[in-house]
């Protein structure tokens, strides 16, 4: 089972060459010519990357508010072609058409920084060695293995105390709590199981690697902060009590102040008729 898993590892190592090859060279330039400490170096390297994606970062927030603007009309959408998904479905591409409007847009930035993520953890693994086999690769760094600070001082091993994957969680947790409180209440609460189920799978991965995340997480803190108090992200009281108010995007039965459209349509047809008769 775990020569499957190390051989799974080295197709994927193979595949994500490119990135590794980058990312590793980038702390190598910050430990050996700059004179930075392993663990700070990563730190570095994540602060560049998401400087380098802060455009992203902004543009993601900008599609998350046009689609936020745009849920009364999907709404009308949802409920109006409720029995015809297909026409349902190309009402809304419609939509967004006009309103240009990406419904996508708010993943690309997390669809980049994945294969990043990824890279980090086969730099850390060669950095710092690992076992395949049966037996054992040499790490390319020796150094790493003695590259951290404080409790955590082998970089390619997991946290001892497990205190990093818990600083993990709660820093991913503060980051989304600054942008929990202008979404919709049903998505708040997905938004703070998330950051607990990724650290739960990443419970055992090397001290390195959470280097990183919670370098990441202080990073999106800061960013968030920026963008929901000062960015394009910023909103006033009304509209988070709004958010607040509305149900949810696709309501189970129509409320009993709303009218079936077929109804409004009759009513629209016979005001138009009254007008052309006087």
């Amino acid at each position: 089972m775990q020569s499957l898993a190390n051989a799974i590892a080295d197709f994927f190592a193979r595949v994500f060459d490119p990135i590794v090859d980058v990312l590793g060279a980038v702390l190598r330039f910050f430990h050996y010519d700059l004179g930075v400490e392993w663990w700070l170096s990563i730190a570095l390297l994540t602060v560049v990357v998401r400087a380098l994606l802060f455009p992203l970062t902004l543009k993601q927030m900008k599609s998350m508010r046009a689609l936020q603007e745009l849920r009364p009309e999907i709404q009308r959408i949802q409920r109006q072609y409720r029995d015809n998904p297909q026409l349902r479905n190309q009402e809304m591409m419609k939509l967004y058409q006009e309103r240009n409007v990406n419904p996508l847009g708010g993943c690309l930035p997390l669809l980049v920084q994945m294969p990043i993520f990824i890279g980090i953890f086969y730099v850390i693994r060669e950095f710092g060695g690992y076992s395949y086999g049966g037996r054992v690769v040499e790490p390319s760094e020796p150094t790493f293995e003695t590259g951290g600070i404080l409790w955590f001082q082998d970089l390619s091993q997991a946290d001892p105390y497990y205190i990093l994957p818990v600083l993990s969680a709660l820093t991913m947790l503060a980051g989304t709590e600054i942008s929990a409180k202008y979404m919709e209440p049903q998505q708040r609460w997905i938004m703070r199981i998330v950051p607990f189920a990724i650290t739960l799978f990443l419970w055992n991965f090397p001290a390195g690697l959470f280097v990183y995340w919670i370098s990441n997480n202080l990073v999106t803190i800061a960013q968030n902060y920026f963008i929901y108090n000062y960015g394009p992200g910023r909103r006033e009281e009304g509209e988070t009590k709004k958010l607040d108010q509305q149900g949810p995007a696709e309501p189970s039965s129509r409320s009993g102040n709303e009218e079936d459209p077929r109804k409004r349509a009759a009513k629209a047809a016979k005001r138009k008729r009254r007008k052309k008769k006087r």
